[in-house]
């Protein structure tokens, strides 16, 4: 007769079991798509960069002028060319990925913990919390997200933290609407009502019961608007309201080269294939990711 140590240990086997088959079915299913394994290995080799830029090129060669050797374009010495000031263009990229892809995944992670927080919380107790909640929430999305974090950035300053606050606070609002959507049907699931019955509390209620099972979902709007932030952050950059000179941000570098863009087109086209790399990876990984969780196109 099994003792209740035993049965308890034959449990959480088992789980431990169904977890590893479900990781295997998940990357059985996620490697059939090719364009989504093209963007995972695409924004791997980005992070990569960013990680070990110091391993790639000194950093020195970030901010070191040298006239002598302006405008040079790509060769053996300077792989991408040299900039007005003589700057290496190929070591501003790579340390450039840090500050742009930084931005984006941070601004990721913010909304994913504030938007995902307020998303369940808005679904799990409703009622007038649940209704002011939102109608801030439409207030907020009723201004353009651009406009929204150009005014931001504005009242606060032009620094990376404070672009990547604007950022997160114009994209929030739909991550708490998407949240507040997928908990919604799970709010009313037996499970959650037992838990409440259990006596449970309602903070562990949603991180421990309702947001794992709203995990999924959330995963792919997270991964499918870092392409949107990124890009949002350029773009303030370009205009002067994000990242300011000397730091090499890609949208920074685009405004830069704008007063030679037509002798020296190399120095707009290459931050720009990169812009262009990073936000197409994200947003295949994210189609990628989307087809492999939703149960309707399991195969």
């Amino acid at each position: 007769m099994r003792t209740d140590t035993q049965t308890e240990n034959l449990y959480e086997k088992e789980r431990r079991e169904n977890r590893r088959k479900m990781r295997r079915d998940f990357w059985r299913r996620f490697k059939k798509n090719k364009s989504a394994v093209f963007g995972l290995i695409v924004i791997s080799i980005l992070i990569l960069c960013a990680v070990f830029a110091n391993l790639i090129s000194p950093s020195e060669f970030v901010t070191k002028q040298n006239p002598s050797i302006r405008l040079q374009p790509p060769s053996a010495e300077h792989w991408f060319g040299t900039d007005t000031y003589g700057r290496d263009v190929f070591t501003r990229i790579i340390y450039g990925s840090r500050i742009s892809l930084s931005i984006g995944i941070g601004s990721s992670i913010f909304c994913l913990v504030f938007g995902g927080f307020f998303g369940a919380a808005t679904a799990y107790f409703g009622g007038k919390f649940d209704d002011i909640v939102m109608r801030v929430m439409d207030m907020i999305m009723a201004i353009p997200a651009t406009l929204l974090a150009l005014s931001i950035v504005a009242a606060l300053g032009a620094s990376m933290v404070n672009l990547a606050l604007a950022v997160s606070i114009s994209y929030t609002p739909r991550f708490i609407r998407l949240v507040r959507a997928c908990v919604l049907p799970i709010v009313g699931m037996d499970y959650v009502e037992a838990a409440r019955a259990y006596g449970s509390k309602n903070f562990r209620i949603i991180f421990k019961e309702i947001i794992p099972n709203a995990i999924g979902p959330i995963i792919v709007e997270t991964t499918q608007s870092l392409s949107g932030m990124i890009l949002e952050a350029s773009g303030l950059s370009y205009i002067g309201m994000g990242v300011q000179a000397p730091q090499p941000e890609w949208g920074a570098m685009l405004s830069e080269a704008r007063e030679v863009m037509r002798t020296q087109p190399y120095l707009i086209v290459i931050p720009g294939v990169f812009l262009i790399l990073a936000a197409l990876s994200t947003n295949l990984l994210g189609d990628g990711l989307r087809d492999t969780i939703d149960p309707r196109l399991k195969s």
